[in-house]
């Protein structure tokens, strides 16, 4: 994204509109190779936005131009490709299939009012797909279904139709049927062969309707007339309770005129879609606000992509008011600090409005309210930061984001690599929600946390794009130490060489404390031994050495010190010589006694389809975790709670997905440090 132009060698010029009601925002998701984008190039060649569709092969598509998805052959950010059918603006929104990209998928149906699920009449639909469709549902957020790919071999509609009926449940119900000579419309047809299936949708669509006397003039056998269905079926869609599937064939152009025709007619527009809530600044509730193009600014940035040659580019979805160029907005973002995004206010000014197509941008006089734009160079600008006027700046509650597990530790080859990956780094968290950065003081390792392998390499890729040239190397957990039985030591620092010298004696014991115990330190000292001012630079002694660790060199926890006896000298005695003194007194205490490693624990929750149930308990079984329950979720689903040691959960991400066939999600929380195995404590010492 990134290339401005008034068309850029397309045949149709960007075009603002006026009215709301004239906009559709549409977003397509499905799995990925189910032709989404395919699907996209056809419909924009078809309504003349490009004079030839691209290829995905050839990596020439308006919506995979990243040349992380030229190499991959995939969708891995989203795009919008708008187009006009009759007096209305479609933005279709291309969102990736696989599952490292689910970040670009939930900015998708944010910034969209109905959703496509696309999928091959060749393949059928995968469980990651249906669990896409119930969480839209839980929102409801409309849907619709389009049977793609009905050219290839193995493309049966019948059965794909059946397929998706099994798999969402009531309400999807074909629009369109393949005819003798393409598409045979369900409404309008009256040719017997398909009788059933038409009395199938009329119902359908009559079981949603509002007009409560419609079903029985209908089973009375009255013929209802095509705009009181027409004007039923777009109300049972817009209420999410009603789902069209239309077959299409982006090669040969089957559906894509009726695909058009029913997303202009059928599909809600930003009028019939619910706002998110907004808030000030400050967190007061705001009134909830309409798409009104005359009523206060508020739009959202969904997505941020940096550009060598124009900057930063946002974009945006206007919910209220207009952006107009050359006019002040403030930029927030709040709550998003455990990200990595600290929150952030600022004054900006919006130099240019563009309508996007892709990597191409378009410049328009303004974008109203409900409709999609692009912004450049909002330099504080974020993924989910809110764009509102600066004399009334509000925030829209940021849409939910999966938690990143996938931990990567890079290494600049270089000291110029250490700066180019400074300087890009930010950028791409910026970007990226589902990026978190994580500079480990302990391990010394700057870490990425990226959801899936794909997602590593794609955020590498760009790291090098940028000219850091950076390796990975293995993530290394933060451990702790412990004494496991009581101890004694004795600290003594002396030092005589002319002049002041140094002069701290101290005896310790060192008990274990129960795990979580932290660290205790008690004074027994009689008689004045240690003078009463140099006690706490015993403490802080020990202190300091807890923290640089023992024979291991990790921290030190749950112990409790006891300081028991010393010496000390009226001239030499000083605050650093007690502070060397302590520490040294722990050093002998872990020499004479026995320490041991922790191991941090997390308590993990996974979501996952009951067919794999007995395969994740085992598997977890393998990874020393401790199950601690299971419980029902939604129907077919189950809550599996464990602890697991942190170590095996480095590439969990990975391997539950593959386990569930890309259905189980988890999600993660420190609880406690335990015990590190003999045989592992020796391999890591």
């Amino acid at each position: 994204m990134g290339t401005k132009s008034s068309d850029n060698g397309h045949s149709a010029g960007a075009v603002a509109v006026d009215d709301p009601a004239k906009v559709r925002n549409v977003v397509l998701v499905g799995p990925s190779g189910a032709g989404k984008t395919t699907l996209t190039e056809a419909l924009l060649a078809s309504t003349g936005v490009l004079t030839r569709a691209g290829s995905v092969t050839e990596g020439n598509t308006v919506c995979d131009h990243d040349p992380a998805a030229v190499r991959q052959q995939r969708s891995v950010g989203l795009a919008v490709a708008p187009v006009r059918h009759g007096d209305v603006k479609i933005n279709f929104i291309d969102t990736p299939g696989y599952a490292d990209f689910v970040g670009e998928l939930r900015a998708g149906l944010r910034a969209a009012d109905a959703a496509l699920f696309v999928v091959s009449a060749a393949e059928g639909v995968d469980a990651a797909t249906v669990a896409l469709w119930e969480e839209c549902a839980a929102v409801g957020m409309p849907r619709a279904v389009v049977l793609s790919r009905t050219d290839h071999h193995r493309a049966d509609v019948t059965t794909g139709i059946a397929a998706c009926q099994a798999a969402f449940g009531a309400g999807v119900v074909p629009l369109y049927l393949p005819g003798d000579d393409g598409l045979v419309g369900l409404l309008t047809t009256d040719d017997p062969r398909y009788a059933e299936q038409r009395n199938a949708l009329i119902e359908g669509i009559i079981a949603e309707s509002e007009d409560e006397t419609l079903m029985d003039r209908y089973l009375g056998g009255e013929d209802i007339d095509q705009a009181t269905l027409i004007a039923d079926l777009e109300t049972a869609v817009a209420r999410g309770s009603f789902h069209p599937v239309l077959p299409v064939c982006a090669v040969t152009g089957l559906g894509l005129a009726e695909l058009l025709d029913g997303v202009a007619r059928a599909f809600p527009s930003p009028l019939e879609h619910p706002l998110p809530e907004v808030t000030g600044v400050d967190g007061i509730p705001h009134p909830r606000l309409a798409p009104d193009p005359d009523g206060p600014l508020v739009a959202e940035v969904v997505r941020t992509a940096v550009d060598s040659y124009v900057g930063r580019v946002s974009l945006v979805r206007v919910f209220s008011g207009t952006l107009r160029p050359e006019r002040p907005v403030h930029v927030s973002g709040h709550g998003m600090a455990d990200r990595g995004h600290e929150d952030h206010d600022a004054d900006e000014r919006v130099a240019h409005v563009y309508s996007p197509l892709g990597a191409n941008l378009r410049e328009v006089p303004y974008c109203v309210a409900g409709d999609l734009c692009a912004l450049t160079k909002l330099g504080s600008a974020e993924t989910g930061d809110t764009v509102s006027a600066p004399d009334k700046p509000l925030l829209m509650t940021p849409w939910r984001m999966p938690e990143p597990l996938l931990p990567v530790a890079v290494v600049p080859r270089s000291r110029s690599d250490e700066d180019n990956l400074a300087r890009n780094i930010g950028r791409l968290v910026a970007g990226d929600p589902t990026l978190r950065l994580e500079r480990n003081a302990e391990t010394h390792q700057l870490v990425l946390w990226c959801m899936g392998e794909a997602h590593a390499d794609v955020v590498l890729a760009r790291l090098r794009a940028g000219g850091a040239e950076v390796d990975t190397e293995p993530v290394r957990v933060a451990l702790r130490e412990t004494f496991v039985a009581q101890s004694k030591g004795h600290g003594r620092h002396v030092k005589q060489s002319g002049g002041h010298g140094q002069y701290a004696v101290c005896d310790i014991v060192v008990d274990p404390l129960p795990r979580g115990g932290g660290f205790e330190f008690v004074d027994r000292v009689v008689g004045g031994a240690v003078p009463h001012q140099f006690i706490p630079s015993v403490e802080k002694g020990v202190r300091a050495q807890l923290a640089r660790g023992l024979q291991a060199g990790h921290p030190v926890v749950d112990v409790r010190v006891t300081l028991v006896d010393g010496k000390a000298h009226s001239v030499d005695s000083s605050d650093a010589a007690f502070q060397t003194a302590g520490a040294l007194a722990l050093k002998e205490a872990a020499a004479a006694g026995r320490t041991a490693l922790l191991e941090p624990v997390d308590e993990v929750a996974i979501r996952l389809p009951d067919d794999h149930l007995g395969t994740v308990l085992g598997d977890l079984s393998g990874r020393r975790g401790r199950v601690l329950g299971t419980e029902a979720d939604t129907p077919g689903y189950t809550v599996i709670r464990a602890e697991v040691p942190a170590t095996e959960l480095l590439r969990y991400a990975i391997e539950l997905r593959s386990l569930t066939s890309g259905t189980g999600t988890y999600t993660r929380r420190f609880c406690r440090y335990d015990p590190l195995p003999q045989s592992l404590a020796a391999r890591t010492s």
